[in-house]
């Protein structure tokens, strides 16, 4: 079975309605990413920050999966899928995605200030239970931060993100720009035979010397037209 390979950015969860780093839409559209989306901003002002996530969870939980979600999901009954993530969102796995790796965290989550990547202190949040609140301890007695990678933090999943992307067959981009590091360096882990799709509706600048078969359409239209494509090679 050949492996297949996703890197998702803010385009592929739009036709969700859920509100994305750098659209000017919902809760980001109303504060500075450098106050709610970096370890700096956490450190001024931790109240703000926990209650922003708050806010954005409860967008979250209203979301559905949208088709192309779905689509991506689908395809694992033909490939071994991974889908490699940007987002913090979980739509790719209640669309049925069941290997999903998310680079920037996971915003159903919630874990230490002192340390965020400990194992025995992240805690999955339910739909009845989303809000945190200053004075929330974690297992080692920290305040309790949203589990997620902000600027000025290391992106823990790379190693393994990369590890996945040397494996691949096929490795599709899609609703992403090549200008969010160290995701966008995925696609020099890529092997040379593989094949690489890229899904946008935007123009989108490739790394020179990289054939990349592109498909200029929003993620259901691109997902639908790039099945197709697949399933008519094999």
């Amino acid at each position: 079975m050949k492996k297949l390979v996703f890197l998702t950015g803010a385009g592929m969860s739009v036709d969700s309605g859920f509100a994305t780093f750098r659209g000017a839409n919902g809760l980001w559209g109303e504060y500075r990413v450098e106050d709610v989306a970096s370890i700096e901003g956490y450190w001024r002002n931790p109240s703000l920050v926990i209650d922003f996530y708050n806010q954005l969870r409860k967008q979250l939980v209203e979301a559905s999966p949208n088709e192309g979600h779905q689509l991506v999901a689908s395809l694992e009954e033909h490939f071994d899928t991974t889908v490699v993530t940007q987002n913090v969102d979980n739509l790719h796995e209640r669309a049925g995605s069941t290997n999903v790796i998310h680079l920037h965290g996971e915003l159903m989550k919630v874990t230490s200030t002192n340390n965020p990547n400990d194992p025995r202190c992240i805690e999955t949040l339910t739909p009845e239970g989303i809000d945190i609140h200053i004075g929330d301890k974690a297992k080692d007695g920290s305040q309790l931060r949203p589990f997620i990678v902000w600027f000025g933090e290391a992106v823990p999943k790379m190693e393994e993100a990369a590890a996945v992307a040397m494996q691949a067959d096929i490795f599709v981009v899609i609703g992403t720009s090549f200008n969010v590091y160290p995701a966008a360096s995925l696609i020099s882990y890529v092997p040379k035979n593989a094949k690489i799709y890229l899904i946008d509706p935007n123009p989108v600048k490739v790394p020179y010397g990289i054939d990349v078969h592109i498909i200029q359409q929003r993620a259901t239209e691109g997902m639908r037209e790039l099945k197709e494509m697949l399933l008519s090679q094999e």
